[in-house]
């Protein structure tokens, strides 16, 4: 094999692979949910029968790796792995606890962890070596999103700790509505005040000068003490006023991190505003007015197509923002996934923190996916 045909980012990403495959533990098998466990590398983790199909495409998973040629098969073969490596893991679980104690419990490791952080870098080089194209990058992440949603409904993974955690909450769905109304909830004023507040600074640059510094002061305070600076307004409104505590304005709860969490989103959707408007060219502009468009046809017609790009971009830093965000609200009673995050590490159960973290993460990645497809369609590009 010639040097010259060796793909250096992928040959990275395969040693990568590699290493933290047969160098780190793949599993952990607890006594019980809290107490730590003995750590498991992959060979000893299951049957040679169950491993060998993993194995083998992990072997040619980083064979491609080395080629710059094949993308097509190497991302089809990436993605097979992937799928069979979250098999596997679930049958592992099952093997390992067959003997083990009723309380033991099989949690996930770091080698476990890294593969798949290292097999979806794999996935994402391929995808740009392959140029595709928007649509059929979302189409992608639905594909594997849907193949995990069906490895899960199907039972193999609920040996796992993971999955044992999950099956003891019964309110986890209830929470991730919680989780989306409270990250929703605050983006939806912020881009009705946030927009026309941004056009009216690209008008106004008296306007802007006095309102860009405030929301950059409220920008630079952090999340926890914006919680609780607004704690104590928000207490004695609803001590003075009985029926807006009724209607769920109190100094703990949702009313604090939806506030918050507006005043944090005013700053990217303000500034991207303006800067979608001010970036549009001057002679755009005097051609639509040559034209007879009015100050209202220019605006909607124009000037809000124009800029609506670089408005989306400012959206996209909220929404992956405030998702994150959301989960410190667990700490005011505001819900969502932080309540298992916080309660996790209350209990020092590290798979409660992990259900609370993983699904935080994926959606941030889904809507900054589906962001960044309507950025991609809006500038004309290929689906």
């Amino acid at each position: 094999m010639k040097f010259s045909n060796l793909d250096k980012v992928g040959s990275t990403l395969g040693l990568a692979l590699l290493l933290s495959v047969f160098a780190l533990p793949f599993v952990s098998l607890q006594p019980n949910r809290i107490m730590p466990g003995q750590s498991i590398g992959l060979l000893d983790a299951a049957s040679l029968t169950t491993l060998t199909p993993l194995l083998a495409l992990l072997a040619l998973t980083i064979l491609l790796s080395l080629l710059k040629n094949a993308i097509h098969i190497r991302m089809l073969i990436t993605l097979v792995t992937l799928m069979t490596l979250l098999y596997t893991v679930g049958v592992s679980a099952s093997q390992l606890l067959v003997e083990a104690s009723p309380l033991a419990r099989v949690s996930l490791n770091g080698g476990f962890w890294l593969a798949i952080f290292w097999l979806a870098l794999l996935i994402t080089d391929a995808t740009i070596k392959l140029a595709l194209g928007p649509l059929s990058r979302l189409a992608l992440v639905t594909l594997i999103i849907g193949s995990v949603l069906i490895l899960l409904a199907s039972g193999y993974w609920d040996s796992l700790s993971l999955l044992r955690e999950y099956h003891n909450q019964t309110n986890f769905w209830s929470q991730a509505i919680r989780h989306l109304q409270l990250s929703l909830g605050s983006i939806i004023p912020a881009i009705l005040i946030g927009i026309p507040l941004g056009v009216r600074c690209h008008r106004s640059a008296s306007l802007k000068a006095a309102v860009f510094p405030v929301l950059n002061i409220l920008q630079t305070i952090p999340s926890l003490a914006m919680f609780g600076l607004l704690m104590i307004p928000l207490s004695l409104l609803a001590n003075n006023y009985p029926l807006l505590g009724e209607l769920g304005i109190r100094g703990i709860g949702a009313a604090p991190a939806v506030i918050a969490l507006f005043f944090y989103s005013l700053l990217p959707i303000v500034s991207n505003t303006a800067l979608g408007f001010d970036q549009i060219d001057a002679s755009v502009r005097d051609a639509a007015t040559g034209m007879g468009m009015s100050h209202r046809q220019r605006l909607w017609q124009l000037e809000f197509p124009l800029a609506l790009p670089v408005i989306l971009t400012g959206l996209r830093v909220v929404v992956t923002m405030n998702i994150g965000l959301v989960a410190v609200a667990a700490l005011v009673g505001g819900g969502g996934f932080g309540t298992y995050i916080f309660q996790g590490l209350g209990q020092t159960a590290t798979d409660l923190v992990i259900l609370g973290a993983v699904p935080t993460l994926i959606l941030a990645f889904l809507f900054a996916i589906v962001i960044d497809t309507l950025i991609a369609l809006q500038r004309g590009d290929n689906a």
